[in-house]
């Protein structure tokens, strides 16, 4: 129970997410030893509904450093992984086996079930990712902003209808370990929920984010001159945001094909 309390402490309880990485190279077999890891992730069915782009072309990271809200720390990351719901592989994995022709069954077209599926297995892969890596000393940051621009990420990735992105993960070793506190977490008995979803009250969404609010109030980084909620903090500057207004757009785009089909199987 020691060994598994420290082997915990170290991998989830500690982590953080790092922007800044030194300019050491991953080695060739830590990296081998990351992606192995990170194939052993919980995948439906075993298929594997995703895939993994590592990018290496300086170019694209500096595209990538733009497209994802212009952060630059991203093209100098080194290691980045592009995380993608893939349908696609399998659609040509079935007609490459001929499976319709051998059943007799119509193929039909990668519906909203299908990406759903595969989003569930990309995540678990890159949180595997994120684990894995903590073990070998280094350390990540996931990239929400990839789903932003599709157009000009799919063309940069050459990505194919039914292949679009879930997540993306920078990783590196740290360039410093952060002295700064870690981000506090709800409380365990605030947060969760049992056998159903309970009407939420104030009072209740008040306790649930208590923590993140007093760390806030603390540092007086909330908006009103210190005064306003947590709530507050996001409404403006990520929930009602010209990024949060792009990330819709995008999605919209990418997810056409998969709305598309559900409609033609019906």
């Amino acid at each position: 129970m020691l060994y598994f309390k420290t082997m915990t402490d170290q991998t989830i309880m500690k982590r953080r997410s790092y922007r800044t990485f030194s300019d050491r190279p991953v080695e060739e077999d830590v990296e081998r030893s990351l992606l192995e890891m990170t194939l052993r992730a919980p995948s439906g069915g075993n298929m594997q509904l995703w895939s993994m782009i590592r990018v290496r072309d300086e170019e694209k990271k500096r595209i990538l450093s733009q497209t994802c809200d212009n952060q630059p720390f991203i093209a100098k990351a080194p290691l980045v992984y592009l995380f993608l719901v893939d349908s696609h592989k399998w659609l040509e994995y079935f007609k490459a086996s001929r499976s319709a022709e051998k059943f007799d069954i119509p193929m039909r077209m990668p519906g909203i079930g299908d990406f759903h599926l595969g989003l569930q297995d990309a995540m678990a892969a890159a949180q595997t990712c994120v684990l894995a890596a903590e073990t070998l000393g280094l350390h990540s940051c996931y990239i929400g902003d990839i789903i932003e621009q599709w157009e000009t990420v799919q063309k940069t990735f050459s990505l194919p209808d039914y292949a679009v992105p879930a997540c993306m993960l920078v990783l590196g070793y740290p360039k410093e370990e952060l002295k700064a506190p870690l981000l506090p977490r709800p409380e365990v008995d605030d947060f969760f929920f049992t056998d159903s979803y309970p009407e939420l009250t104030g009072e209740m969404l008040g306790r649930m984010y208590s923590r993140q609010e007093a760390f806030q109030r603390e540092r007086g980084t909330l908006p009103f001159d210190n005064q306003g909620s947590y709530a507050d903090s996001y409404y403006k500057r990520k929930y009602m945001s010209d990024f949060m207004k792009e990330m819709d757009r995008s999605a919209r785009a990418f997810l056409g094909p998969w709305l598309k089909g559900e409609g033609e199987n019906q």
